[in-house]
This record gives structure tokens, sequence and C-alpha cells, in this order.
């Protein structure tokens, strides 16, 4: 079956560099995907895939199975908005849209689904089970999973296939990471309230702004005096707004920020740790004080047994000098997470670093790849799947 995989995959190649370059020139931002769920549902439909339109907004499902298939179903998971990023690649294909550009890879990733489902669907009466594939919108904003979940995308599917490029491994590498892949990611809005004064004299107001930047000090220096440092935490404050002259004493100040974690029960203890620090701070000099935390989305925990089968699929389809195990986890996050929490999934990223030169990193106005990684990404995603048919025979029958 793996050479079966390998040269239809191969076969296809050309034809997938076209369709990465096609959506690569016309990116979409998240949850405006309308182009790109057109161009996604075409391609499943000319496979012959039953597809499902408008699934979280923008989203796209294809159904891929033979009619005496037994019940193991299997997702295989790709997103495809963009950022809002001007590109400088001077790609002939670069982004046609003003300001906006696949700087994360998602032109990639939806290739990668497209070419499996192009390549499963030409082993469709040999598969045991199904597969369902799942183009995602608005990864970017961590939103799109939940939509999709909230809409039935994850009906009576039993695990879940995801991947990520990766311009720090080099193509033809896959990375497999076991346990946490990425962060917990969590948004945080604090607002401080002061009273107005004159400039001159701060002895007679309470300065909004210089009690937003002890709390920011304080929440940074307790980080390390806190919390274990064998389980990260990361907290960011990305934005401050406050003040309405520069002689005069700001009485409110809006902080924004992000904040990141490993470990389930660290995670847990961050929202009321962060209020306790805002509240001594604030009730020292006398300032009101809100804090909102909203969690947005979990951990990536990769499954064991689902590592494993991609593991074994790499060695098998590549060699095992074609696999790189990362060993710490990413402070990063993923709304993958979510499907997560209905069933076992695993992520595998792809190495698209090109040799012997530099590679820009994620979310760069000059990131590209290797296109030579679709290749591998495409045969690593339909061997795994099909391995998972393989290694949980009676599952499901």
């Amino acid at each position: 079956m793996l050479d079966r995989i390998r040269e239809i995959a191969q076969k296809l190649f050309p034809r997938l560099v076209e369709i990465r370059r096609h959506i690569h020139a016309h990116p979409e931002l998240s949850g405006q995907e309308y182009q790109t769920a057109a161009y996604v549902a075409g391609v499943l439909s000319s496979c012959g895939l039953h597809v499902r339109e408008g699934i979280g907004k923008t989203g796209v499902v294809g159904d891929l199975a033979r009619p005496d298939g037994d019940a193991r179903c299997v997702a295989v998971r790709t997103d495809m908005d963009a950022l809002p990023i001007h590109e400088r690649t001077n790609l002939e294909f670069a982004s046609r849209q003003e300001g906006i550009m696949h700087a994360c890879g998602h032109d990639v990733h939806t290739t990668l689904g497209l070419g499996t489902a192009m390549v499963l669907s030409q082993l469709v009466e040999e598969l045991p089970g199904s597969v369902r594939f799942l183009f995602q919108p608005a990864e970017e904003i961590a939103q799109g999973a939940g939509w999709m979940v909230e809409e039935g995308a994850m009906e009576n599917v039993n695990a879940i296939f995801g991947v990520h490029v990766f311009p720090s491994i080099p193509n033809g590498v896959i990375g497999i990471r076991y346990g946490a892949l990425t962060a917990s990611a969590d948004d945080l809005e604090i607002t401080i309230t002061g009273e107005s004064g004159h400039g001159a004299r701060p002895y007679e107001a309470i300065d909004a702004i210089w009690i937003a930047a002890q709390v920011i000090t304080s929440l940074q220096q307790a980080i390390s005096r806190t919390h274990n440092p064998l389980r990260p935490v990361v907290l960011t404050i990305g934005k401050i707004e406050g003040g309405r002259a520069p002689n005069a004493i700001a009485d409110h100040v809006h902080l924004q920020g992000t904040v990141r974690s490993i470990h389930p029960e660290t995670h847990a203890t961050l929202p009321q740790w962060i209020e306790n620090i805002v509240a001594n701070v604030c009730q020292t000099y006398g300032a009101g004080y809100e804090v909102e935390y909203r969690r947005l989305v979990p951990s990536v925990l990769n499954d064991t047994a689902l590592t494993q089968i991609v593991e074994s699929a790499v060695a098998e389809a590549c060699g095992k000098d074609s696999i790189e195990i990362i060993t710490e986890p990413s402070l990063g996050a993923e709304d993958f997470a979510m499907y997560l929490d209905k069933v076992p999934g695993m992520m595998f990223r792809l190495g698209v670093g090109v040799p012997n030169q530099r590679n820009y990193p994620l979310h760069h106005p000059q990131f590209d790849i290797d296109e030579s990684a679709i290749l591998t990404g495409v045969v690593t995603m339909a061997y795994s799947v099909w391995k998972y048919f393989e290694m949980t025979m009676g599952d499901g029958e």
C-alpha cells in the first residue's frame, strides 16, 4: 500500500504545486475564506467525496467512504485562513490581496488536505473505514475549530490527525512530539481606574498609568517567584491604552495581553493568581480595577497511540533519519486542541526548510517553503491514515 500511495502522490505532485500556488496567491482572512472554501469544495467533489459547505461559517467537510466499509472514521484537519501581513517574497505567485498573506503556511496545509483526499480517493475501494476531511476557517483567531465542532463536524469521528509546517525543520523531515505539543492560550484584559488631576501635582490624583506599570512589573516578577520554572507561564501585555493629555494624570488605563501555559494544573490557577496580584497593587494605591480572563484554547496533547502510528508511518515511508523527535513543547497555540476534547488526536510538524539558505520564521512577510515538502506531507498523512485502520483493526466494526 505504501508503494501505491507514493506512486499516486508522485503523479499528483505537479497538480499539488499548482493548487498551493493558487491558494497562496488568493489569501483570505479568518472567517472570510469564501473563495478558498469554494475552490476546496470543487476539488473534493471532483474526487468523488461527499462535500458539505458552510460548516463552521466558511468551513468545508468532505467524507470519503466505500458503501460497505466499517464504522471507523478518522479525520484529517487542515486550516485555510491567512494573516493581515503584507507579503515581501517577490514570488511569481505572491499574494494578489494587498496586506494579506499566507505567512503561516495554511496554503500548504490546505494543499496537504486536498492531496491526501486525492490520493485516498483512488484507493477508496480498499479503505476499511471512512475518512473525513475538515478544511477549517479562522485558526489564526482560534475560533474556527470551535465553530466546526458546534456544527457537528466531529460527529461519528474516532480519531483526528493534523499537520503544521515548520521552517526550522528541514524539508524531508517530520517532527514528532509525544504529549503536549503546544500551549494553552488565553486572552487577558485589565482595566485600571484612578482619579485624574494636574500633571504637576500627581499627589492629588491616582495615576492609572503609573499603577498600570506597577501591575505589569509585578505580574512579570511574580512569575519567576511563584511558579515552578519547569512548568512555564508566559504573560505578555501587548496593548496599552490610557491618558488624554501629556500634562494630565490619566484616570483610566486598559491593558490587553495573552497568557500561555503548558500544564493543566498551572493553567487552572492562572485567572485567580492574576486577579490577586492586580487587586493587591491597585488596593495599595487606591485604584479600582477589573480583570477579564477568557480561556481560548487548551494545549494540544498528542495521543500516544496515534503518535506511534505517525512515527511508524514516517519510518516506513521516509526512513528513521527523517524523524525528528521534538523534546520540548511550543508556547504557541493551536485550536486543533478543540477537536481533542472530542476524540484522541495527533498533530505532526512538516519540515519545509530550504537547504543552504535563510528560512524565515512563520508570520514573517518573506516566509516561504521548499515545495518538495508537499509530497512528503501528503505521503505521511495518507499513509498514517491507512496505518490507523491497520492498527485499529476490529475497532468500531
